[in-house]
């Protein structure tokens, strides 16, 4: 009986002197929570932070590549160039040197007129009516016609020689100079489209290098933006951690003046801290397993793709990785760097995207043009090939895709999927469809 009146003395000094440090734990709790609230905000910012500035590197690793692709294609032209120029020079020392045929044959010509011009004028000092009938007639005796007859036939033939000479010697000429001509002129149009595609390739170059330095700010702007939120979190942190040292020390107050009183009151506390501490912990493991959660969520559906299969279908979709992550290359799409940089030219892509569905087709559109079945273009259907007059005749080439539309490497954009219906493409599609 006296021990339980001891247990229920205890009881009550245990609620009462507790009872004067409540209000203030309860304040201290509630400024703890409210911190605890506000890291939970600033550590889903940091998470946010995070993911931007991944997502900043990421587009910084893509447009590096793309950099590399458009620098990789700049000195490939540059050597086309270079080789065009040479040609230019080699054929222009090649008509230098036809000129100078030219002037000799003119010579050898006007020489051989010439012999035939004073053999006229002969025939006309003797009375202009004398012919080799005349000549042959006019011998005295039949040995000097004889002579006659022999010299007769040898001057016929000589001018025979002297005409079949002239025109051999003019055809000559002119299959000279019709074949450097165009070849000269078809050097011309390859150097002014090297030219422009270079002139594209450089404003890319000055793109890129812009977008780079946009993008490495915002990149800065994002890691400035963490660490401020990672210093005003380290600062709540250590708020957190003093309140929470200022509430077990209240509590270890109380706890030493009800000690001498009771050892369940003790035990009572101790459990009431160990409660709280579990809580706190609770809520951090779940505030970050959220943020992870949230990060994973948009890593996964951003890693997303699709594939296509099958036919000419097959040719079609397999640029598709390719749009916007290559660059035009004369007389690129031959060889695995090229494939693997994404540098191609408009014949070299369509026969690549053909080899991918199982075809072996040229790679010219001297060759694609000439390989398949030509089709009219109200018959056009997609996989069938379509051709361009740029800087000659079916200077380009593509893959119908269906909708008025086209896939191919232009030397503007490199890999991309165009409207061939209207603008520069409608203007210079030359009507011809290949189906393979």
């Amino acid at each position: 009986m006296l021990k339980k009146k001891l247990v229920i003395l205890n009881t009550t000094l245990l609620l009462g002197l507790g009872s004067f440090s409540i209000p203030a734990i309860n304040a201290n709790a509630e400024t703890s929570a409210s911190i605890s609230s506000q890291r939970t905000d600033i550590q889903d910012k940091i998470s946010d932070a995070e993911y931007k500035i991944i997502e900043a590197q990421e587009k910084l690793a893509d447009l590096n590549a793309q950099i590399n692709r458009v620098d990789k294609a700049v000195e490939e032209n540059k050597k086309q160039i270079k080789q065009t120029e040479e040609d230019i020079k080699t054929t222009k020392e090649e008509i230098a040197s036809l000129k100078k045929e030219i002037k000799d044959l003119q010579d050898r010509i006007e020489q051989r007129n010439e012999i035939l011009k004073e053999r006229a004028r002969t025939f006309q000092e003797n009375g202009g009516s004398v012919d080799y009938i005349d000549v042959l007639l006019g011998a005295a005796s039949f040995k000097e016609f004889v002579d006659r007859v022999g010299a007769v036939a040898t001057i016929m033939e000589a001018d025979k020689d002297l005409i079949e000479s002239n025109e051999a010697d003019k055809k000559d000429l002119e299959t000279k100079q019709t074949s450097v001509e165009d070849k000269l002129s078809s050097l011309t149009d390859m150097q002014l489209d090297l030219k422009e595609m270079q002139k594209q390739n450089l404003d890319k170059q000055a793109e890129n290098e812009k977008a780079k330095t946009d993008l490495v700010a915002k990149q800065q702007e994002n890691e400035a933006a963490k660490a401020k939120l990672e210093k005003e979190d380290s600062s709540l942190a250590a708020k957190e951690e003093e309140i929470k040292k200022q509430i077990k020390e209240k509590k270890e107050e109380n706890l030493n003046n009800l000690i001498s009183t009771t050892t369940q009151a003790t035990s009572n506390s101790n459990s009431e801290s160990a409660s709280a501490s579990s809580n706190d912990s609770s809520k951090k493991s779940s505030s970050s397993s959220s943020v992870k959660k949230s990060t994973s969520a948009v890593k996964s559906s951003s890693s997303s793709q699709q594939k296509a299969t099958g036919g000419k279908s097959a040719a079609i979709t397999a640029g598709y990785k390719y749009i916007g992550n290559s660059t035009y290359k004369f007389g690129g799409g031959r060889t695995a760097s090229d494939v693997a940089n994404g540098l191609f030219d408009c014949s070299g892509f369509v026969s690549w995207a053909y080899s991918q569905a199982g075809y072996s087709i040229p790679a010219s559109t001297d060759g694609l043009k000439n390989y398949g079945k030509q089709v009219s273009f109200s018959d056009i259907q997609p996989g069938d090939l379509v051709f361009f007059d740029t800087y000659k005749k079916d200077g380009h080439v593509g893959i119908y895709v269906g909708g008025g539309k086209f896939i191919g490497s232009q030397s503007s954009t490199g890999v991309a999927v165009v409207s061939m219906t209207s603008g520069y493409w409608k203007g210079v599609f030359n009507g011809r469809v290949v189906r393979l």
